[in-house]
């Protein structure tokens, strides 16, 4: 493969990975690492065999990234790990299957895969964006933190035979699943940061939507289907709209190009490459209810700008519904604030 000329990208020292989770994902994992100790030890259980299980099922079946093999992908990691300023350099291997995807696996040495299905039908820069957001969830440490929510999930199971037993589990899990498909906006970002090419970047979602024929594609058109899937139809199609997504893992690639978009357009982006964007030398001061306030604030303006046929019915409901949503807001940062001060004694007595 021949690899574009390459440029000059923009390189972000000690940038916190803050900077690129989404506001919902950011208030989760701020949470979780206020914890101090809870995850070393989960960490190091996880690791012990399943994390060098998988290691080796790769090590024998794919091919590992290095100097000498893919080098064009080992020059693009590199550049990566760089911009980002990664401490370590994930393994990477390519897995021959014509399924078209990317993943990241372990939580004590994080490794990405990427599949030939996926490098088949992408370029260089669509694959630095790909490699990007992996690395994005591997310093955000998402596979820790999933592995301690699924481990609550299970343990949640367990009151299963209870009436409400049920129901209780099944919010869990949605819950659950709607925090890691906003991790999955935090990798694109982490993606786009690494690239700092927008148009690569909505490619991939493009592809990812309709294949390889991107000549039959116009972004613009993208784009605006997914402002017509919020728009369209009645009460009915908003319900079906969350019954669709429910437990899902990703979100929609029309609906993540978007997304994506959004956070363009908002002039986050461009402030993180001006160099205004959270230390990871600040990690250590970031306050959990801050971040559930933050998180809050954004839902309250999807909700507020929302033209989705049930989020609609339910703000002309009432104009106080609005204020109630940022109140809880408030209320879940304060009660985030005492968990941590309340597990912080308890570790220290």
């Amino acid at each position: 493969m021949t690899a574009a000329p390459d440029r000059t990208r923009i390189q972000f020292p000690d940038i916190s990975s803050r900077a690129w989770e989404h506001p919902s994902d950011r208030a989760a994992l701020v949470t979780l690492r206020t914890l101090k100790g809870f995850d070393t030890v989960l960490r190091t259980l996880s690791g012990l065999l399943q994390e060098r299980q998988h290691r080796l099922m790769y090590l024998a079946t794919s091919v590992r990234v290095d100097s000498r093999q893919f080098t064009d992908l080992d020059d693009l990691r590199a550049d990566c790990v760089q911009i980002l300023g990664a401490d370590e350099t994930p393994e990477l291997y390519v897995l021959q299957s014509p399924m078209v995807n990317a993943f990241t696996i372990g939580m004590d040495r994080p490794f990405i895969v990427l599949t030939t299905g996926l490098l088949d039908i992408t370029t260089y820069e669509e694959q630095r964006f790909i490699v990007g957001h992996e690395l994005g969830h591997a310093l955000s440490g998402h596979a820790v933190y999933r592995t301690i929510l699924m481990h609550l999930m299970r343990l949640a199971g367990t009151i299963g035979w209870i009436p409400v037993g049920g129901w209780a589990l099944r919010a869990i899990i949605a819950g659950l699943m709607e925090w890691q498909r906003k991790s999955e906006l935090s990798g694109d970002r982490a993606g786009l940061l690494c690239g700092q090419d927008v148009h690569s970047a909505l490619r991939v979602q493009l592809k990812l939507a309709g294949g390889a024929r991107i000549s039959e594609i116009d972004i613009d058109a993208f784009l605006a289907q997914a402002a017509e899937y919020e728009a369209s139809g009645d009460l009915r199609d908003g319900v079906l709209k969350l019954l669709n997504i429910e437990l899902l893992s990703h979100p929609f690639s029309v609906l993540r190009a978007a997304e994506l978009k959004k956070w363009v357009d908002s002039g986050e982006y461009a402030a993180v490459l001006r160099g205004d964007y959270p230390r990871r030398s600040q990690d250590d001061g970031a306050k959990v209810g801050d971040e559930f306030r933050s998180a809050a604030k954004t839902y309250k303006q999807n909700f507020d700008t929302s033209e989705d046929p049930l989020i609609r019915t339910i703000r002309d409901l009432g104009s106080g519904l609005t204020g109630a949503v940022d109140a809880v807001g408030n209320g879940i940062g304060d009660v985030a604030s005492d968990i941590k001060n309340r597990f912080d004694h308890w570790r220290q007595s």
